[in-house]
């Protein structure tokens, strides 16, 4: 099946790693990414996606207020919530302004394409872990991450990743965590080499799957 998706996140690198993640389903175009909620409504309009991929917190316009006006701009774009929160208020206002599905950042590797796919089928998809007591911050990892302690990180390399994550530039680390840029560069190179991940938006989707600097 075809299926044209709209992504809104204000962090660009989780942005990229999620369009990689879905473009690699059969069919499946992101025609758009956008930072913020205003620019998802303009281009929901203009584009009419299949689906819109919405970030619940950013800064400005937030996911529920877009994907209200996106829901009367193009009716037939449905809608999926990503989010670091779990909340149950935050749950309610996102189903009530026409989310299908809500999944958590930190499980979106694991969970995303079946939201997306359930939602096609005219379903409803919550995060599973989201039904257990336990939920938080510290129960978001996905359980098909790679061990951490498998990849046998050095401390250093920990510290590069989370700044990357972070959206930081190779300058902005070697500064922060005085080393020049080439060898901020090396780290990289280790990192990619270590977790068998070839770009970027990858290391970022495995340290947010890894529960390494969760997006705030």
């Amino acid at each position: 099946m075809t299926l044209t998706l709209l992504l809104c996140d204000d962090h660009r690198l989780f942005r990229e790693g999620l369009a990689g993640l879905l473009q690699q389903e059969p069919g499946w175009t992101v025609v758009a990414q956008v930072g913020d909620g205003e620019e998802a409504i303009r281009l929901a309009g203009e584009l009419e996606p299949d689906l819109a991929v919405l970030d619940v917190a950013m800064p400005g316009l937030g996911g529920i207020e877009a994907a209200e006006a996106i829901r009367v701009r193009s009716p037939r774009t449905r809608i999926v919530a990503v989010s670091m929160y779990g909340d149950l208020h935050y749950r309610k206002r996102m189903l009530a302004a026409g989310a299908a599905a809500y999944v958590l950042k930190n499980e979106a590797g694991a969970d995303l394409i079946a939201a997306i796919q359930a939602v096609l089928r005219g379903e409803t998809f919550i995060s599973p872990s989201l039904a257990s007591p336990s939920q938080g911050r510290d129960a978001l990892q996905s359980e098909g991450c790679p061990d951490l302690d498998q990849a046998a990180l050095t401390g250093r390399e920990r510290e590069v990743l989370e700044l990357l994550v972070r959206g930081r530039r190779t300058r902005e680390i070697a500064a922060e965590l005085g080393i020049s840029t080439k060898t901020v560069e090396t780290y990289r190179g280790r990192l990619m080499a270590k977790l068998g991940i070839d770009n970027l938006a990858g290391l970022v989707m495995f340290a947010i799957r890894a529960g390494i600097a969760p997006l705030e």
